[in-house]
């Protein structure tokens, strides 16, 4: 195991999770996270010469559309829904 976690540093890690861990679950945690740095080290060596970055798995690409203006007066159809209406404007419940 190349990569040793201290107990500081599980300290730290349970301050910034606001976690209360015991003397076992310490030990278990630096176990723990000692095995996922060697498993981020082992990928590390890894030839990836050639391989372009993704960022997902599957192919995604953005689509856009040309954003097309439209001048529409739709109050009445909006506040023909409304349960109350005053002035071409909803009317709702005050609140504080």
């Amino acid at each position: 195991m190349a990569n040793v976690i201290t107990d500081e540093t599980i300290e730290y890690v349970g301050i910034l999770a606001k976690l209360e861990l015991s003397k076992e679950e310490q030990e278990q945690a630096k176990k723990d996270m000692g095995r996922m740095l060697d498993y981020i080290d082992k990928l590390g060596e890894l030839d990836t010469e050639g391989i372009e970055p993704m960022s997902h798995v599957f192919p995604v690409q953005n689509v856009f559309r040309e954003d097309s203006i439209v001048n529409s007066d739709t109050r009445e159809e909006f506040l023909a829904n409304a349960p109350e209406q005053k002035d071409g404007m909803f009317v709702v419940p005050k609140t504080f």
